[in-house]
């Protein structure tokens, strides 16, 4: 019997810059990174994706060959990620595959909430033989929560101080925060855009998928007026538990409020000035969570690599100690993957895996649908 419990953890982001894969090692309670892969999207199908997040013509069928393709993808992920590692896929417990969200639409007072990801989990299942589990955000929807953020029960369960309170935050496309006590409940929702704005600006204007260490942003100024009025988006104002994502701020509605003023922005300073919005939405969340500035703050996601970002959330977020998960043991940018291994090894376990105080459902639920392998 092997003393090794193996998971794979597949993610493909807000983002959509790739597909990456993390195959942990949970015979110890904290989990061990054993081995990583990241298989970059083509570009028409990131294109193609990034079209299929909104609403438009023919729209199934355009789903139909994404989740096929994407599925395919992800199967190659996982198995190059086993190869890397000398590690057969027979050794593999389960892969938790997050697959590319395509519509998040969150709860409200009136509407049951609805997210949607596609990479077919069949697919997944049979090229690599390996069971999958999928879908994990619909089961605590149907419980009456958001479905998101999933990654703060990961978080607690891996990142815990018995001492004092940390708090996690990832900077994907979308931020999301994660506050853990030493006792009692870990909080965590949606802080809003992280790297989806200034991803998307660049993209429009520079040609690049992304602000290579926010140099770009850096050479810019921050216009205190757009600033003004992309926080008075009402989300940032709303009570958690809550959940965001492209559907809310995306080029589109970023668009509309330059075209409300009469001067021309340089598109320098837009970038500097949606940096901003990203480190004051995420420094009046942490305000909110942690009024006595008493928890150290780590980061992980992407933006953990921006230096410009970075630096302002520093500058942001102080006294609190910040530093980067690799601190915690796992490197920035694998985290987010080691979640849906876990997040697969507990359904694997018939364990809950979401929180209710995050989430907002009614109570914990065993996430996932169960895709069995050969």
């Amino acid at each position: 019997m092997s003393k090794h419990d193996y998971y794979i953890g597949l993610m493909s982001g807000t983002s959509v810059d790739s597909i990456d894969a993390a195959l942990v090692d949970f015979s110890k309670s904290t989990g061990k990174v054993v081995s990583t892969y990241s298989l970059p999207v083509p570009q028409e199908t990131k294109q193609n994706i990034l079209a299929l997040t909104l609403p438009g013509d023919n729209e199934i069928s355009r789903m139909r060959e994404l989740d096929q393709a994407l599925a395919k993808l992800f199967s190659d992920a996982a198995l190059a990620t086993c190869k890397k590692s000398h590690i057969s896929a027979r050794e593999i417990k389960a892969i938790g595959s997050h697959g590319q969200t395509i519509r998040h639409y969150p709860k409200t007072a009136d509407t049951t909430g609805f997210s949607l990801q596609i990479a077919d989990p069949n697919i997944i299942a049979e090229c690599t033989g390996i069971t999958t589990i999928a879908d994990f955000r619909r089961r605590d929807i149907a419980a009456g929560g958001h479905g998101a953020p999933l990654a703060p029960a990961f978080h607690a369960a891996v990142f815990g101080n018995n001492e004092k309170s940390h708090i996690v935050i990832n900077l994907g496309g979308i931020a999301n925060l994660s506050y853990i006590p030493p006792q009692g409940d870990t909080i965590g929702f949606d802080s809003g855009p992280a790297n989806i704005l200034l991803d998307s600006w660049c993209q429009q204007h520079k040609q690049q998928a992304y602000d290579h260490n926010g140099l770009w942003a850096k050479s810019g100024e921050v216009s205190k007026r757009l600033l003004s009025k992309l926080l008075d988006h009402p989300y940032f104002a709303l009570p958690y538990p809550k959940s965001t994502g492209r559907e809310t701020f995306n080029s589109q509605w970023l668009q509309g409020l330059l075209n409300n003023f009469d001067d021309d922005f340089d598109t320098n300073d837009v970038q500097a000035t949606l940096l901003a919005l990203t480190t004051q939405s995420i420094a009046q969340a942490v305000e909110q969570l942690d009024r006595a500035n008493a928890a150290a703050v780590y980061i992980c996601g992407g933006g953990a690599k921006n230096e410009t970002l970075m630096h302002q959330l520093g500058t942001q977020l102080a006294p609190r100690k910040l530093d980067t998960t690799t601190a915690l043991g796992i490197e920035p940018e694998w985290v987010e993957c080691a979640a849906f291994a876990w997040l697969a090894k507990q359904t694997m376990e018939h364990q809950p895996s979401n929180l209710p105080t995050v989430t907002g459902a009614k109570r914990p639920v065993i996430l996932g649908g169960v895709y069995w392998g050969n």
